[in-house]
């Protein structure tokens, strides 16, 4: 998490905008005080289309951007989410490389969180529970124990206000919501902007702001399920990932705080591997996530813009890389209790699908030896992460 201090012109255009808001009694309809360089609002930016209205009323659009390869991406402001993303195979054909629903009373359930954008703190907090400044705060134990990707009412469960922008890296959307103070029991009203941008190098950019009235834990990730062959388990995928350790868990996948090696372990994905290789491995960790669903410690400097990630799918030939400047990945193997019904009468099975959730690790308001997720008055959350898609021949 970058936090960067903020001009004072800057914190009063915050300050003004938010009594505003409190004086009309919104919370999603204003303009974010969080300033962004991802673009301008302009023609070129892809239309709306309403694809459903929800039973409070509220209309839910969908953006499909597309660049000069053929390659589209659909976006919804339902849970700032990604719809789909088609790419090309070695072969030229496109095909949906993420799953989704077909309904939008699908979307609105949505309990593997399919696509969206979860907060106020992705992953996990032990306890539902965590002390900052003295004062400990109660959350809602939405995973058993647990608190589990920002709530009963998360970031993924509500409508953002979304801008077309016309940039000069492609078609963008940039989606903005404001957390209340006391939402889903965190403390602070919190103004979040997400920018999906779409190049022509065929890379899918989401560019996170938030800025905080009151201190807060902030930790945000998108949770895209992807199956680069498009049907089937992703078993037969080769995963590489750039990290010499994880964080293992208890039995309610809360991180223990140790930093294990992964060198031995079903977790070193240090060379590429098929998902499928070793997930049945009799190992205790394997067992407790039912297959991977564990954090990686990402190697390099937090902060900087790298490459963590490469995946190749043989029958395809897609490949997909992710850059990020988080200092850590959720890899989440879909390990699916029973199948879940996808678009088109499709049925996902277990390990349909894998996410890749650049994140800060799980519990670390609780844990003091993990990298902070506390944000400021006055401070601003960025956080970047790129998905590049490809072929090999």
């Amino acid at each position: 998490m970058r936090r960067a201090k903020l001009s004072r012109r800057t914190i009063g255009l915050i300050v003004a905008l938010a009594v505003a808001c409190t004086a009309a009694a919104c919370s999603r309809s204003d303009e974010p005080p969080v300033v962004t360089g991802a673009g301008t609002a302009g023609d070129a930016g892809p239309a709306a289309a309403v694809i459903g209205t929800l039973p409070d009323g509220t209309t839910v659009e969908r953006f499909t951007l597309r660049n000069a390869t053929g390659m589209e991406v659909t976006l919804a402001t339902l849970g700032a989410a990604i719809h789909s993303i088609r790419t090309p195979d070695r072969s030229g054909a496109l095909g949906d490389v993420v799953l989704g629903f077909e309904t939008l009373d699908q979307w609105v359930a949505n309990p593997p969180y399919f696509g969206v954008i979860v907060g106020r703190y992705a992953n996990r907090i032990a306890g539902g529970r965590f002390t900052l400044d003295g004062t400990t705060y109660t959350l809602a134990t939405n995973d058993g124990p647990n608190h589990l990707h920002g709530g009963t009412r998360g970031f993924d469960k509500v409508v953002w206000q979304a801008e077309p922008l016309s940039t000069a890296g492609g078609q963008a959307v940039r989606f903005s919501y404001v957390s209340p103070d006391g939402e889903e029991g965190y403390p602070g009203t919190l103004t979040v902007n997400v920018t999906y941008t779409l190049t022509d190098d065929n890379e899918l950019r989401l560019d996170y702001e938030a800025a905080t009235d009151a201190p807060t834990v902030v930790n945000l990730s998108n949770h895209a399920y992807f199956n680069l062959a498009g049907d089937g388990t992703v078993l037969d995928h080769e995963l590489q990932i750039d990290a010499d350790r994880y964080t293992p868990v208890d039995a309610t996948l809360i991180p223990t705080g140790e930093l294990a090696p992964v060198e031995g372990t079903p977790f070193d994905f240090r060379s590429p591997t098929p998902i499928g290789a070793r997930i049945d491995a009799d190992h205790e960790q394997i067992a407790i996530g039912g297959g991977y669903d564990h954090n990686f410690v990402l190697n390099g400097t937090s902060g900087d813009l790298r490459t963590v990630v490469r995946v190749y799918e043989p029958t395809s030939g897609r490949t997909l890389e992710v850059d990020t400047t988080e200092p850590g990945l959720q890899f989440y193997s879909g390990n699916f209790g029973s199948p879940i019904e996808g678009p088109g009468g499709r049925t996902y099975p277990r390990h349909a699908g894998f996410c890749l959730e650049t994140q800060h690790f799980p519990d670390s308001p609780n844990q003091p030896s993990f990298p902070s997720t506390v944000l400021r008055p006055g401070e601003t959350f960025t956080s970047t992460t790129v998905f590049r898609f490809g072929v090999r021949p």
